[in-house]
């Protein structure tokens, strides 16, 4: 899978388009007059210090580390959607550096993901094998984890429903009255699909990945192009019964993250079908994101964009890292203009990202890079910590903005 760099694209060094987005972001005269590779090689060199620290502190535990919950680093287990992160971030420190300590360490992870390939209760195989042996593939070729990704792809499509021409994300859970739910995170899982119809030569994968695609684009958007999170739809004739939110502040409001998911899924869906409508909606969504007029000077989002404690409010800096991300690739589909402003955006993101408000102190945050992010604050969940995906699509946003620098 291609996760990190399919990039190869220039990025102007010293615009006064982005200076001009620094400075509006508040950030420092200092930080602005940071060069670009400056940047990137000393936020990963902080990378290496933190997760030194953390792989020493938890690598004789099974599972994965997951946040910091009541001072503790907190260890999740295979089944849990997120436990393929934290051995994709050791890939890209891997591929960052070519230290093969953290080869050694991302081999172990990507070895400890291997019941997910058989999970049929999960519709986030692609984030938890992409994330750990798609990387894994990517930069050795091991053929064994080529195999598990195939597996994972077949357990993945046994949730589809061609009725309603959708993979299913969640389980039926009990005291809520959903048929068939899917929420805008699972456009992040059709990576793998279309991935497995390029290794294995079947069409259905992807078939499966671009009928799910369009389902959502019919369904999931609303016509200032903020998203849902959540869309139930009836099995046996794929009709909509309703919209709503679990993780976000309101069925009407715009939770961050989902923006974020949605971004970069239809970006991701456009550099794999080249379907212009992924394309235009990619386009669309990073409008309302970086246009919105609640979005903090430093370009990190509230949780949501609707919470009406804004701007106390917590943030989510997972969200900023997974959108910087995507608009580093999206600039590569987009014309020069238009690119120049995505890259500009982004790297201002990331600059937020890596400065002292954001980016931890090394032996502190429990191991993990970002600080602020928020997982689930409608539960009361993982408020204002570190979340390891964050962590992770930060660290793939700085090796695409290291790429955009060649």
């Amino acid at each position: 899978m291609r996760h990190a760099q399919p990039a190869f694209f220039a990025v102007p060094r010293a615009s006064m388009l982005l200076g001009g987005l620094l400075f509006a972001a508040g950030v420092s005269a200092a930080a602005a007059e940071e060069s670009t590779s400056n940047l990137v090689k000393r936020s990963l060199a902080s990378a290496e210090k933190q997760y030194t620290g953390m792989l020493a502190a938890v690598q004789s535990t099974p599972g994965f580390p997951r946040t910091v919950e009541n001072g503790q680093v907190k260890i999740v287990e295979v089944k849990d959607w997120t436990a393929g992160f934290f051995p994709g971030s050791l890939w890209y420190l891997y591929e960052a550096t070519g230290n093969k300590k953290w080869r050694a360490a991302a081999e172990d992870y990507t070895a400890r993901m291997a019941p997910a390939k058989f999970d049929k209760t999960h519709h986030d195989l692609g984030f938890m094998l992409g994330a750990s042996y798609g990387n894994g593939y990517r930069l050795t070729k091991n053929p064994a984890y080529r195999d598990a990704m195939l597996a994972g792809a077949t357990t993945l499509v046994t949730r589809f429903n061609p009725k309603v021409s959708s993979i299913q994300s969640w389980e039926l859970w009990k005291n809520t009255n959903w048929a068939f739910p899917v929420i805008i995170d699972n456009m992040m899982n059709l990576e793998l699909l279309s991935w497995a119809t390029q290794a294995s030569k079947e069409p259905r994968y992807r078939e499966i990945a671009i009928a799910h695609a369009d389902t959502t684009l019919k369904n999931h958007f609303r016509p200032d192009n903020s998203s849902y999170h959540l869309v139930d739809y009836d099995p046996q004739s794929g009709a909509v019964r309703g919209k709503q939110t679990v993780q976000g502040n309101a069925d009407a409001s715009s939770w961050a993250r989902g923006q974020a998911w949605g971004l970069y899924g239809y970006t991701m869906m456009y550099r794999e079908t080249k379907k212009p409508e992924y394309l235009e909606q990619a386009h669309k969504i990073a409008a309302f994101f970086m246009n919105h007029p609640r979005l903090p000077a430093d370009k990190v989002p509230y949780w949501d964009f609707d919470d009406a404690a804004i701007p106390n409010a917590p943030r989510d800096s997972s969200a900023a890292a997974i959108v910087s991300s995507a608009l580093l690739e999206l600039a590569q589909f987009s014309d020069k203009q238009l690119a120049q402003r995505y890259r500009g955006f982004a790297e201002a993101q990331l600059r937020s990202l890596s400065s002292p408000e954001y980016l931890a102190t090394a032996g502190e945050n429990g191991g993990f890079l970002l600080k602020h992010a928020t997982g689930h604050k409608p539960a009361g969940k993982e408020i204002d910590v570190p979340l390891n995906y964050a962590d992770y699509y930060f660290l793939e946003a700085l090796l695409r903005l290291k790429a955009s620098q060649k």
